[in-house]
């Protein structure tokens, strides 16, 4: 009996004992256990919530890699561009460290190798991964040599690209045509199939006809292409271009991507169209006779309080007239009065306010990659009072106003850069003068005004350039030797090669020339 009581208190006591007794302290996982604690912690009790968490994270880690490239691509286009660094399209840290080890004067070897040239022996110490260094060039006869040696040549001047002309991309305009001799690409066809029932989507003269290269500014903001505005029309395109090319956009191939603004992909009106019957040097006509930019005028005018202004110029001749010829255009004429002013600002502001809302869609579907937008350089009639040429592209710039100035503010909002389309007219010098023409002068003054605004300028050429004083003219105006403050082109864009180029050697010795002129180095006299 006392044996069973004691081996009952015993018993009693050990469950006591259980109930009060702490288990024993369990290690915390860790490393791959920990994730796979974690996993299965996620598979057992992981809610919607936990994985839209993880989804917003990676969203999240996207968008800063994306920002992490576009800082690096902008940064490998500036050493580039202003520190003359020739840094392959995909450079990454090492590539840049050898271009600055070569800088500094160093060595850097094919493997990456990298020693002070006094160095009997390199010190594998210092090596980093690098490409091959650039073999010299071969020596080339110097072409340009007459023209520059006197003033010390172009060597040591700024880096300026040189960069070949390629087919549009980003266009909202007919491409090709108008004497070019490519194979024209119209607007899209569901574009051209509204047209046909409304042919107000188009730019019209004052005698209703048609310009169907590109659309009207006035449905900017009008409903009229299938539910939608002119302006959405180039967001989705713009933003389907960025999605469809992502991947060469955050590898660094795409980097700058130029807008359409307007015919020829030119930020002007379509004023001077050849397939209507205009020739140079016609002064052209105003494009704003479509029911919506008449009614855009209305508006503009009853704010005015001028109701009656809602009018075009009734005497601004036609597409081939001289400004003399006209009494809007001619000395002292009407482009100068109260209505004349108030309709030239109307005229031109519409163009800037077209260029500024595409240009911040555009910002907004590249992020992070240069904008580029092209001027045209209407210079015949410059040297008149009223600058006729320009007045009807949409450039309200007589010779007591500046119509550029308030282009480049804009412009400026949206850190574009300004390409200026100019070099090689292909005019004789006596149609010029007739014309009383001035591309100096007005190169001189659209280029020293985007930079006095902090525009990055660039330039491209009209058309296809072969001869030596073409190109010394270029080089001159690329990086103008009397500038106190060193200003030059970011790039300049070659017009493409013609059959008349690739047939003649001395070309490619010329543009060779050019090519090295532009990059600042020194030429050598040599024959190759």
């Amino acid at each position: 009996m006392n044996v069973k009581q004691d081996v009952e208190q015993q018993q009693h006591s050990d469950h006591n004992s259980d109930q009060y007794a702490q288990p024993p302290p369990q290690r915390r996982p860790r490393g791959f256990a920990a994730a796979a604690a974690a996993a299965a912690a996620a598979a057992a009790g992981g809610s919607g919530k936990g994985r839209k968490e993880r989804e917003k994270e990676k969203e999240r880690t996207k968008l800063r890699e994306r920002h992490r490239r576009a800082i690096t691509s902008r940064m490998l286009a500036g050493l580039r561009q202003y520190g003359n660094f020739l840094l392959p399209a995909r450079a990454d840290m090492n590539d840049v460290l050898a271009a600055l080890a070569r800088e500094a004067g160093w060595i850097v070897e094919p493997d990456g190798t990298t020693y002070r040239p006094s160095s009997v022996s390199p010190s594998p110490s210092v090596a980093v991964a690098a490409p091959a260094p650039h073999p010299p060039p071969p020596p080339t006869q110097l072409l340009m040599r007459d023209s520059a040696e006197g003033e010390g040549g172009f060597g040591e001047t700024p880096y300026i690209p040189v960069y070949a002309m390629l087919p549009v991309v980003m266009a909202f305009h007919e491409c090709g045509g108008n004497g070019s001799g490519e194979m024209p690409i119209s607007l899209p066809k569901w574009v051209l199939e509204i047209g046909k029932d409304n042919q107000d989507i188009f730019f019209t003269d004052r005698e209703g006809r048609r310009n169907t290269e590109c659309l009207s500014w006035g449905i900017d903001k009008e409903r009229v292409l299938k539910g939608r505005t002119g302006i959405e029309v180039c967001f989705d395109f713009m933003r389907s271009f960025r999605m469809e090319f992502n991947k060469l956009f955050e590898e660094g191939f795409i980097t700058a991507v130029e807008i359409g603004l307007g015919a020829s992909g030119e930020l002007k009106y379509p004023s001077h169209p050849e397939r209507i019957g205009w020739r140079y040097p016609g002064i052209g006509e105003f494009q704003c006779y479509d029911k919506y930019m008449q009614q855009n005028l209305r508006r503009a005018a009853k704010s005015r309080g001028h109701s009656f202004w809602a009018r075009g110029a009734d005497n601004a001749g036609h597409y081939n007239s001289r400004p003399h010829e006209t009494g809007f255009f001619c000395d002292r004429g009407d482009y100068d009065g109260y209505y004349g002013r108030f309709f030239l600002h109307w005229y031109a502001q519409t163009l800037i306010d077209h260029a500024d809302q595409v240009l911040s869609l555009a910002n907004l579907a590249f992020e992070g990659t240069q904008i580029i937008v092209k001027i045209p350089a209407v210079y015949w009639w410059y040297k008149t009072a009223s600058h006729a040429a320009e007045l009807t592209a949409g450039f309200y710039n007589p010779t007591n106003q500046d119509g550029y100035s308030p282009i480049f503010d804009m412009l400026k909002k949206h850190s574009a850069t300004m390409k200026f389309v100019c070099y090689g007219p292909p005019h004789s010098a006596q149609e010029s003068d007739e014309a009383l023409a001035d591309l100096e002068g007005l190169s001189w003054q659209v280029m020293n005004s985007a930079w006095d605004r902090g525009l990055a300028v660039a330039a491209q050429s009209t058309f296809p350039c072969h001869d030596r004083e073409t190109y010394i003219r270029i080089i001159e105006n690329a990086k103008p030797r009397n500038d106190p403050d060193h200003r030059h082109l970011s790039f300049f864009t070659y017009q493409q090669l013609t059959p008349v180029f690739v047939e003649r050697e001395m070309c490619f010795s010329e543009l060779d020339s050019f090519i090295k002129c532009m990059h600042g180095e020194v030429v050598s006299d040599v024959q190759a």
